[in-house]
């Protein structure tokens, strides 16, 4: 079984650059992708479904804001959107495709880069986030939880970690928060399960000032983190680069199941 997920910075603006010729070609099982940027009015036919493959979606409710999706050719059994803090849920951040024997989740986490009042955000998101996770693992489903987590674990997941300790993305308390979900709750971080000490090669996003795209500058943001009944079940984990559909690359997870 293989995963993808993606943040698009823009399904229209990755659609443009041929993100979708690109995925047809994986042949992916699922395909999470975040910040689609769009309402369901805004998609063409091919974003909606293309192939074999049919997106299911939640929507921001402000325009042109954040959104995630999960495209897959399997029908699932239930559909969720929501998981009960208002804000989070209203901004389109969360999306689970449920099965019998697998749950599927794609996912924005909020940034706090923009100010004191998304950083409290951040924050009150995390805090929800940590007992839902931790909960929804005792229901003995295995899950796996794609998406922009938009924190740095460790300093081998930043290029530039001295500069950064004090801004968002890799603040003690955040970084003290996937600590906490990987290791006191039990999650499994599957790249870093396979690469346990990847540096400059395991980024995921670089931003668009100056020359970081050119002079790798990046971030490892973006994760797959599964339930741990599934840590022997994963194969392969790759990030690809080779062709830029967003300010992110795609991370592809390969599992046994």
């Amino acid at each position: 079984m293989r995963i993808i997920t993606l943040n698009m910075n823009g399904i229209r603006s990755a659609s443009n650059k041929g993100v979708f010729s690109w995925l047809d070609s994986q042949e992916a099982d699922f395909i999470c992708v975040q910040e689609v940027k769009a309402h369901e009015n805004d998609l063409t036919q091919d974003m909606k479904a293309y192939g074999d493959y049919k997106g299911y979606f939640s929507f921001a409710e402000k325009k042109g804001y954040s959104g995630v999706g999960i495209y897959t050719k399997r029908q699932p059994k239930k559909i969720i959107r929501e998981i009960g803090l208002p804000l989070f849920d209203s901004e389109g951040r969360y999306l689970e495709l449920m099965y019998d024997n697998l749950s599927v989740i794609s996912i924005y986490l909020p940034s706090g880069s923009s100010g004191e009042e998304r950083q409290a955000f951040k924050f009150e998101v995390l805090d929800y986030l940590l007992p839902y996770l931790k909960k929804r693992m005792l229901d003995n489903l295995p899950m796996i939880l794609c998406g922009d987590i938009n924190i740095a674990h460790k300093e081998i997941d930043l290029k530039n970690y001295k500069g950064n300790k004090k801004n968002s993305g890799f603040l003690p308390e955040e970084r003290q928060w996937m600590t906490d979900l990987f290791e006191s709750v039990g999650w499994i971080d599957t790249y870093r399960k396979l690469y346990p000490d990847t540096t400059d090669t395991s980024y995921t996003w670089w931003s668009n000032r100056g020359e970081a795209y050119a002079k790798n500058v990046g971030w490892r943001l973006d994760y797959q983190i599964a339930h741990p009944s599934l840590e022997d079940q994963i194969l392969e984990a790759s990030i690809y680069k080779d062709e830029k559909f967003s300010d992110h690359a795609p991370l592809i997870i390969d599992y046994k199941l």
